[in-house]
């Protein structure tokens, strides 16, 4: 199944949660934290504007982003969680030098 977000939403497949600390140890699975960086897996046409016109969209399918920690909306997806957000939850992209 594919999922079309409308408006300004954008799909987010979040980044898997830490397994180790940075010293190496375990980390119990009720313990740990979930990331606030993810993968753009698909992006609305945008916000219309007052002319009818679609405002380009801040990011594109397959950008790594970082995300309001409590912003969105979670579903299930043919057993994969994904994140829904609209694009002024998105806090930045990672770019590669």
């Amino acid at each position: 199944m594919h999922l079309q977000p409308l408006g300004d939403r954008i799909v987010i497949k979040r980044d898997e949660a830490q397994e180790t600390t940075a010293g190496g140890l375990y980390l119990a699975a009720d313990s740990k934290e979930k990331p606030q960086t993810g993968s753009v897996i698909a992006v609305g046409p945008g916000k219309l504007n007052d002319k009818g016109e679609y405002l380009p969209m801040p990011v594109e399918v397959g950008d790594h982003v970082v995300y309001g920690k409590f912003g969105g909306t979670e579903i299930d997806i043919d057993g994969e969680t994904v994140l829904i957000v609209r694009a002024e939850d998105i806090y930045g992209k990672f770019i590669v030098d």
